[in-house]
């Protein structure tokens, strides 16, 4: 098993994905990846959002524009590195967060450690324990000896919902082409460190307006999993609302930009009343 309490604050960068301006005139929204995929996973979505919220998305240590880990980092190491990104951009600034799977579960971690930096948390297609510890380290194995291409099969059927390859082949396409050119090893790393995930006695402890988005599709992270958090987080006094889609997979913000683009609209305004 890996070490859960590893303290390393892996090496993230960000990539702008709202238009080129002086940072800070719009609130900061701060958007992070699945497992395998980088920002480009945000583009659809943050391009609607884009005129409002000055959006920077980061991706996870080997993919996109992030460089390859050196070594084991958990979930909560991932969050503070988060944190150091956005005090690179705009020092001290409170933002809004959402992210999806992985990302999502580093929003969790963010609403734990870090809520006071948090306007608002938007969990995607995530939860506060993913899968097993086997499962993942089996994986992380796997990968590690036969590369990131051995997983294109199985995550094209794990992502999308049904037909939306066929109906976007080109953002589909993107998306694995990113999965395949993953470092290898630092997606083992991101698999280990979920393995070690599991958050669920800490939920209460969030206080942030969150905000649950789940696929009805997604074997991953089902909306029961969304409802777990959602009551994970009200039983200690906290604020969660959960949306299903209809027709989605586990890459929600890439399957239907539009509902989620307007959903988190609507709940950042909310949030920020």
């Amino acid at each position: 098993m890996p070490e859960t309490t590893s303290t390393a604050k892996p090496a993230i960068k960000a990539v702008l994905l709202s238009p080129q301006r002086p940072l800070g005139d719009k609130p900061l929204l701060v958007v992070g990846p699945s497992l395998g995929t980088s920002t480009i996973l945000w583009n659809g979505t943050a391009e609607l959002l884009g005129d409002e919220y000055d959006v920077i998305g980061w991706d996870l240590p080997g993919h996109g524009v992030s460089p390859a880990a050196t070594e084991t980092f958990s979930v909560a190491g991932l969050a503070d590195a988060v944190v150091d990104l956005v005090d690179s951009v705009l020092p001290g600034a409170r933002f809004h967060y959402a992210g999806v799977s992985l990302g999502g579960a580093t929003g969790l971690q963010l609403g734990i450690k870090h809520g006071e930096r948090l306007l608002s948390l938007s969990v995607q297609c995530s939860g506060a324990k993913l899968g097993t510890p086997e499962g993942w380290l089996e994986r992380a194995e796997t990968v590690r000896y036969q590369g990131t291409p051995v997983m294109i099969q199985g995550s094209a059927q794990r992502w999308f919902g049904a037909g939306f390859m066929d109906r976007e082949p080109a953002v589909s396409s993107r998306l694995l082409h990113v999965l395949r050119d993953t470092d290898r090893f630092s997606y083992a790393y991101c698999c280990e460190a979920l393995a070690g995930f599991d958050v669920r006695a800490e939920l209460g402890t969030i206080t942030v307006p969150t905000q649950l988005l789940a696929g009805v599709e997604d074997t991953v992270a089902p909306p029961s999993t969304a409802e777990e958090v959602a009551d994970g987080i009200t039983a200690g006094g906290g604020s969660a609302t959960v949306v299903a889609l209809d027709g989605v997979g586990h890459l929600a913000p890439a399957e239907a930009p539009a509902a989620v683009a307007h959903l988190m609209r609507g709940f950042m305004k909310e949030a920020s009343a």
